[in-house]
């Protein structure tokens, strides 16, 4: 199957990726939205994502995004390396999450592809790294979330609740590998053909890394005098009122009112406009330091209103707020829709679908036309690329 023609800045680089599961094929899908071939070699039985989730006459429809603007090839690299290698010459990039050293054993390493291709760029998405110590533990992304601190960090206030802290609900630390895995390739890409190297790099990217990158102030913090931030639930240590509350349709709603000026309107609008004036509000520090009865003004308010109609009275009063969306209000905001961050797809394996929009917008280039199709059936374009891409 021959595919259609792309667009995007990234149009004529050429990647292989050797993935699977998400942080390599999310990396990959970063690069192909922006118009980048990305040859997907599966092996036989194809990337265990193809089984994961909702799914069509066998076919998961997780994988409509997963694989889109995707090339499907399925090599046994056991029995196909030269084929692979020739995928490889004629490729500048390279995207693999394997664990460390998988791709060594199967005579792929960096050292052997390299040496044939110096102009390649090969970033490593990994659990822990491709040293250290760790380097040989299995991972997946929860441990990334457990030992990069984040799952600490989401848990409840002490005291509030026997539960374990709950994860943020999407395998954040592969998602985020992926993105600095893109960078990491754009990076490298840059460096070879724009500062003038003319040689490719190896790019180590792991998820306990990625999630570490996230923690802010809170390793200077920690050299500083030994101090360990706490979970906050909803709210924020550093910022008040900036929380969650109830609504009285059992919704829930953002406010973040921590500046001066916000925080004045914000008690305006909930009838506590003497609160603004007083002397132990007076600044972030102070109000930091009261959120507690902050809160509970607030969240006296919202319980007496559904969340959209608190929502609206907040943005009346230009008071950042949002109840919070699940995947249906995402699906028919009037927000999302006019700015195509909902596309409607129509699918040859599962049907008429949507997919999310991209994330990176370019000038000239409409939303719409980066699905140039989604992911494909297993091995579909095994002919175009084995004997027309390497004939």
């Amino acid at each position: 199957m021959t595919p259609p023609r792309r667009t995007g800045p990234l149009v004529g680089l050429k990647i292989v990726e050797l993935g699977h599961y998400i942080a390599g094929p999310f990396c990959t899908r970063v690069l192909a939205d922006l118009g980048a071939e990305v040859i997907k070699i599966e092996p036989p039985g194809g990337d265990p994502i193809r089984g994961w989730g909702a799914a069509v006459d066998g076919s998961a429809v997780w994988f409509s995004i997963h694989g889109r603007n995707k090339l499907s090839v399925v090599l046994d690299l056991k029995k196909d390396r030269d084929k692979a290698l020739a995928l490889l010459a004629r490729a500048d990039v390279l995207v693999e999450n394997f664990r460390p050293g998988q791709i060594e054993k199967l005579g792929l390493g960096p050292d052997v592809l390299q040496k044939m291709n110096p102009r390649l760029v090969i970033a490593r998405i990994s659990g822990h790294g491709q040293d250290g110590p760790y380097r040989d533990r299995p991972s997946f992304g929860a441990i990334g979330e457990a030992m990069g601190g984040i799952r600490h960090l989401t848990g409840h206030p002490q005291g509030a609740s026997d539960l374990p802290p709950p994860r943020c609900g999407i395998s954040i630390g592969d998602d985020l590998a992926g993105m600095y895995g893109a960078i990491g390739v754009l990076a490298a890409l840059w460096q070879r053909d724009v500062t003038g190297t003319g040689r490719g790099r190896v790019i180590d990217v792991n998820l306990v890394d990625s999630i570490f990158s996230l923690m802010e102030g809170m390793l200077p913090e920690y050299a500083l005098d030994g101090r360990i931030r706490q979970p906050y639930g909803a709210a924020l240590p550093t910022a008040a009122p900036t929380n969650t509350y109830p609504c009285s349709d059992g919704k829930w709603l953002a406010i973040a009112g921590n500046s001066e000026p916000i925080f004045r309107r914000l008690m305006a609008a909930i009838g506590r406009p003497e609160l603004a004036d007083d002397p132990s509000y007076a600044n972030n520090a102070l109000r930091c330091q009261h959120s507690r009865e902050l809160d509970a003004a607030i969240a006296a308010w919202t319980r007496t209103l559904p969340a959209k109609d608190a929502q609206d009275i907040m943005e009346a009063a230009e008071v950042p707020a949002s109840r919070l969306y699940d995947i249906a209000d995402c699906a028919t905001d009037p927000h999302f829709v006019a700015r195509k961050a909902v596309l409607h797809i129509d699918d040859p394996l599962v049907g008429a679908t949507l997919h999310p929009g991209p994330a990176i917008r370019m000038d000239g280039d409409a939303p719409e036309t980066v699905v140039g199709w989604p992911g494909p059936a297993l091995g579909a374009h095994n002919d175009y690329v084995l004997n027309e891409l390497i004939k």
